[in-house]
């Protein structure tokens, strides 16, 4: 489930995240780092992702 999980956050970092924690405060960081820059979002979706 997780190599799903990391081709959506390759597609969108954001959406890769919320399948993973939900609504948290980890989601809105990554729609954040998003927003800034698409690398440091993506940096961040699979951070979180192999974390868990």
């Amino acid at each position: 489930m997780d190599i799903i999980r990391i081709i959506l956050s390759v597609i969108i970092p954001p959406l890769g995240v919320f399948l993973q924690v939900g609504l948290g405060a980890q989601f809105w960081i990554n729609i954040l780092l998003t927003l800034l820059g698409y690398i440091p979002g993506l940096i961040h979706a699979i951070w979180i992702i192999a974390r868990r």
